[in-house]
């Protein structure tokens, strides 16, 4: 079983910057690829990035819209990690902000059913930007 846990969460202010850390843990092989989705209230969560091992076809990091430009997904294999570098933070970044896991490769995150492609999740950490 593969435990994600996130952290780096907390309150900034419109134009600030956040890291996000996601820490996997437990043994699931061929799980190389490692989403960040945000929900938002009363909104529907979405897909933010993705990255997968860089010796994989899809190892390319792919971004929603709505952040390309101002967030960064990066990873470090040697601990475990997977990052989310958030610059140019904006009030509708808010929400509680999970990592999650599949085998092998990104999605589309915008595809239908993205959501149900990722087997394990973190228990979420929150962000809140100020305006």
């Amino acid at each position: 079983q593969l435990q994600l846990v996130e952290s780096g969460g907390g309150l900034v202010q419109a134009g600030g910057s956040l890291t996000l850390s996601c820490a996997a843990s437990g043994l699931a092989l061929d799980y190389d690829a490692i989403g960040w989705f945000r929900q938002a209230p009363g909104k529907e969560r979405e897909g933010v990035a993705c990255i997968s091992y860089s010796g994989h076809s899809g190892g390319v990091p792919n971004y929603a819209d709505a952040v390309k430009g101002r967030f960064t997904i990066s990873r470090d294999n040697a601990n475990n990690t997977v990052y989310l570098q958030m610059n140019s933070l904006k009030p509708e970044d808010t929400a509680v902000y999970y990592c999650a896991a599949r085998p092998y490769y990104c999605i589309d995150l915008a595809s239908r059913g993205a959501l149900s492609e990722y087997d394990y999740w973190g228990q979420g950490t929150q962000v809140t930007v100020s305006s």
